[in-house]
């Protein structure tokens, strides 16, 4: 079965018959525009100041997207209903590495999708914009259904999404889905925000509903629910925008006057990447943010919610980290010929992105690709205990503390010899001669002492 209806873009969001079904089957599929509102989650209605205000800062419009498709007896077989935004990395004209935001439009089509069954995998499929298009598949097996591969499919043609794109034409992505099984008659809800990240692409869901091989025409009541929906006892948001603005979600109060309390430096994370069963990455470090506005924001990275995630090469190497979905920060580092048998690593570049916890919209992205931090000789590791500073761009900065890190060649699961920074090697070069000094004025004192006493001792003796 397949379906080609065209999405419109209604004043709410709802179910609609769609004209050109062929016979045999049918689906009717809406996109709405900004969150939208469910028996599930009535966060839409609290969210609509604040959409307000970031669209006004210049945000993109976000769609959600409700997907119904029907078997040739008319019943629903498959259902969806979702919310989702691509970062997309691309190399313009001038070879500079630009970050660019790609949304659902108004005006989406899913063509292809088809129902599934037992020995044939169920496919969503949407296409919109200027070529661009998204899909999953997802097979069944037994008692459960799991997605398998989600496709996504951007058009470097499209001029206001890749204005100067140096390669042009359409790029696929593959990765394959990193969601759990879901019990047959059962409907995944995930309304929090997840990210996943492959191949210069970052795919970012929230406000999910879906149900593969429907069973009876009816959507379950059953829920599984994601592991970011699932509530924890002493739940951290790291201070965004969307908490300095709103105050208090249901009143919307303006933020008190009084001066913030003093971020402390952050917790030390340790982070590491494996390769098959081989540890082929290592890092220890405390992360803090620091994003320019007109309220200054400090942002500890938590190593308690932080994921960590790569991969490893010959001569390069990419640490991402993941903050509870709010924060992503990611660290490449290449390796260089400084002589004809010498090779050194270095950092050379650092992205972060921003997301607002409640809808998954981008709050903040920066990249800087033109770093040259942290070198190293190969097979060694770099150390640097105290602070350090990595300028992003004008508005964003990323602090570093209790740093030791090693990105290639990792023996045994542990950092090899570490070559220390400037600042801690002044350190450890004064340190014994400030004990030095200390020592001589010490000496100068005792000597002092000695030749008082001994005048004293030498008038005594000649008054007697």
């Amino acid at each position: 079965m397949t379906a080609s209806e065209r999405f419109v873009a209604p004043a709410r969001s709802g179910r609609s018959p769609c004209p050109g079904v062929p016979a045999g089957s049918s689906g009717t599929a809406t996109a709405a525009m900004g969150p939208r509102r469910s028996a599930a989650s009535s966060c839409g209605r609290l969210l609509l100041p604040l959409l307000l205000l970031l669209g006004a800062s210049g945000f993109f419009q976000s769609y959600a997207v409700e997907v119904d498709i029907k078997d040739a007896s008319n019943a629903t077989c498959l259902y969806a209903d979702w919310m989702m935004r691509f970062l997309i990395k691309y190399e313009s004209n001038n070879g500079d590495y630009k970050t660019t935001t790609l949304n659902l439009s108004s005006s989406v089509t899913h063509n292809g999708s088809v129902c599934g069954n037992d020995t044939q995998a169920a496919l969503v499929a949407v296409q919109f914009g200027e070529g661009h298009s998204w899909s999953i598949n997802i097979t069944k097996n037994n008692e459960t259904y799991q997605g398998d591969f989600i496709t996504l499919t951007y058009n470097t043609n499209d001029t206001a999404v890749f204005p100067d794109a140096k390669r042009k034409g359409p790029i696929t992505v593959l990765v394959r889905d990193p969601s759990r099984p879901i019990q047959l008659n059962t409907v995944f809800v995930c309304h929090n925000s997840f990210v996943i990240e492959a191949e210069n692409t970052t795919q970012i869901f929230w406000n999910v509903t879906m149900q593969a091989f429907v069973q009876n025409g009816t959507v379950s009541k059953k829920e599984s629910r994601c592991p970011a929906d699932t509530p924890t006892s002493a739940p951290t948001v790291p201070p965004t925008i969307a908490n300095v603005t709103t105050a208090s979600a249901t009143t919307l109060s303006p933020a008190p006057t009084t001066a913030p309390k003093p971020v402390e430096n952050p917790d030390t994370g340790n982070y590491s990447l494996k390769s098959g069963n081989k540890t082929c990455f290592l890092a220890t470090v405390g992360l803090q943010l620091n994003v320019s506005q007109e309220k200054p924001l400090l942002i500890n990275i938590n190593p308690k919610t932080t994921v960590a995630d790569g991969a490893c090469g010959n001569t390069t190497a990419t640490l991402k980290l993941n903050d509870g979905n709010s924060t992503l920060i990611g660290f490449t580092f290449a390796v260089k010929n400084t002589s004809a048998s010498v090779q050194k690593f270095y950092l050379r570049e650092v992205n972060v992105t921003l997301l607002n916890r409640l809808n998954g919209s981008v709050i903040s992205s920066a990249d800087n690709s033109n770093l040259s931090k942290w070198d190293a000789f190969l097979g060694s590791s770099y150390m640097c205990r105290k602070e350090q500073t990595l300028q992003i761009n004008e508005n964003v900065q990323v602090h570093t503390f209790n740093l030791w890190i090693q990105p290639f060649l990792v023996e045994a699961n542990k950092f090899a010899t570490a070559e220390e920074c400037i600042a801690d090697s002044d350190l450890n070069f004064l340190i014994p001669i400030a004990v030095g000094v200390a020592l001589g004025f010490l000496i100068i004192l005792v000597f002092i002492s000695y030749i008082i006493g001994r005048r004293k001792s030498r008038t005594g003796y000649q008054s007697v």
